[in-house]
């Protein structure tokens, strides 16, 4: 991934989003470092659980008005971004047997995987007008949650699908949510 350019060369969106995945890829490249891929373990219910956990957790700090423990909400939707990141890698690597990824391929396998998020994110934003900047933080985590549970009803049906998107669809969507209320935290217009 590159260094983004100053909001004066892409639109603020762009050079937003960019800002705020590079904080994400930065967390995810140094704890690869750290742990190595031990995520790659991981069945796609367990990164569903995992993304589950820490969108369930903004939902009780938003409900509570507080929280105990030292992981902001900002930290949390970070996460977030990683754990759907690592889902879409893991639908890639269907084989039982379990490797440890080189370093750089990691990078790599993130930056493909975001770089198709943001194309995303630049497709529905000319269609819907960037309406995600006038919703809740709130509504960004029940979205979150209703794709997690999306994903495992199509789980569910053996990963088929007759008419709806399928699991990647729906940790893109999770990953763009995520990413739009980094933004809007980095804006101040939102709780972080």
């Amino acid at each position: 991934m590159t260094e983004p350019t100053s909001p004066t060369a892409m639109n603020q969106t762009s050079y937003q989003y960019d800002q705020a995945v590079l904080a994400c890829r930065e967390i995810f490249v140094k704890k690869a470092s750290d742990y190595g891929t031990s995520w790659r373990v991981l069945r796609i219910i367990s990164i569903v659980d995992q993304i589950f956990i820490k969108a369930q957790r903004i939902r009780t700090i938003q409900q509570m008005g507080k929280q105990k423990i030292g992981d902001d909400v900002t930290s949390e939707f970070k996460g977030i971004v990683n754990y759907g990141v690592i889902g879409l890698i893991q639908l890639d690597f269907q084989s039982e047997t379990v490797e440890d990824l080189p370093a750089d391929n990691v990078r790599q396998l993130f930056d493909k995987k975001i770089s198709h998020a943001r194309e995303l994110m630049l497709d529905k934003n000319h269609d819907y007008g960037e309406a995600w900047r006038e919703m809740s933080q709130e509504s960004f985590v029940d979205l979150i949650l209703m794709k997690l549970l999306r994903i495992k009803q199509i789980l569910s049906n053996d990963g088929k699908t007759q008419v709806s998107e399928g699991i990647d669809a729906n940790f893109t969507d999770i990953i763009n949510y995520s990413v739009f209320a980094l933004i809007l935290i980095g804006e101040g217009r939102h709780r972080g």
